[in-house]
Parts: structure tokens; sequence; C-alpha cells
């Protein structure tokens, strides 16, 4: 089983850099799932707070205010996002091959994640100088910095282009296979 977190700030490409992984593990012959670390979040807001699930309107305040300052702060459930996910993944991996979780945002979601899957691999996406469209107070958010503060990531992608952010995702995904086939140590 494999499995990949893509990190990074809104807008950065992380869901347009998962569904090409998606797609080219998929044609390799691989069960490939997108995963999200937020699912509960987004059903939260479509079920029971109006949100109609069309992404270009994402309640971004909602799911901060939500997944911080309630579930984590408020409750004290920390570990309540990735054990949704990890339950999930337990059910899944029945049916794939190839986990490809597509938010990951804070450094101890990086760091439990590991701990439970060893082999997963963090992608750092960064773009730099995009606009997200986020307000001040959103940008200075948590789930909008920390990740930078982390040091231990597998692969660092900067998407310049998206010619170069797919460019990017084969390059990773040739390196993970020839390490899977025992081709030698490669590196980035």
């Amino acid at each position: 089983m494999k499995i990949f977190l893509l990190a990074g700030k809104a807008g950065c490409g992380k869901d347009l850099f998962g569904r090409y992984m998606k797609r080219q593990y998929d044609f390799n012959g691989y069960n490939t799932c997108i995963l999200h670390i937020t699912t509960p979040l987004y059903e939260y807001a479509k079920n029971y707070f109006s949100w109609d699930g069309n992404m270009a309107d994402k309640p971004r305040q909602f799911f901060q205010e939500m997944g911080i300052e309630i579930i984590q702060k408020k409750l004290g459930k920390k570990y309540f996002l990735i054990d949704r996910l990890c339950e999930d993944i337990d059910i899944l991996k029945n049916f794939f091959d190839v986990f490809i979780i597509a938010d990951g945002r804070l450094i101890f979601e990086f760091e439990e994640l590991k701990r439970r899957f060893p082999n997963i691999k963090i992608i750092h996406v960064i773009r730099e100088d995009y606009d997200n469209k986020l307000s001040d107070e959103e940008k200075k958010h948590i789930t909008e910095t920390e990740m930078e503060e982390y040091s231990d990531y597998d692969y660092i992608v900067r998407n310049t282009s998206k010619d170069r952010l797919l460019e990017e995702a084969d390059k990773i995904i040739g390196i993970e296979e020839a390490l899977d086939k025992g081709e030698g140590d490669i590196h980035e």
C-alpha cells in the first residue's frame, strides 16, 4: 500500500497534483483513492450548515473554526480528523493500492500519519506569490502557515506552471516505482 500526503497552502495545486497522480497510478494498473483529512468538516458544512458543496465557495473560515477552535481546542479531540481518515484507509485498503491525501496542513498531522504509516511520503506543494483570495485573517491561520515550519518533507514541489507541476508528479512517481522495484538508491 502506498500513501502520499500532499501539504500546502490554499490554491497551491494540491488537488490538481493529486488528481494527476491518481490518473497516472490508475493508468499503470493501480487502484487509487484520493482522500481528504477534512472530509468530516465538508460533511458538516453540507449536511447541517447549508453549504451547497461548491468548492469555489468553500466556507474556509467555518472549516478553520470547526477544525481547530471547536474540535481540537474546545473539545480536546486533537486526533479526531486523523482517526477518521485512518479508519477510512483501514476499510478502503481492501479496494485500493494507493492513497493520496490531498490536504495536509498541520505538523502534528504529518507526524501522526508518519507514526501510523511509516512508509508515507509527504510532499510539500509550494506556489509562490499566488493570491489565493483568502482574507488576511484566513491567511494568518495556523492551517495556512504551520506547514512552512516543517522540515522533514520527502519531496518539495514548486508549482510554477501546470506543466511543471505535472512533470514533478511524474518524477516522484518514477522515483517511488524505482525504489519499490529495488533499483538502487534514487534521490530527488
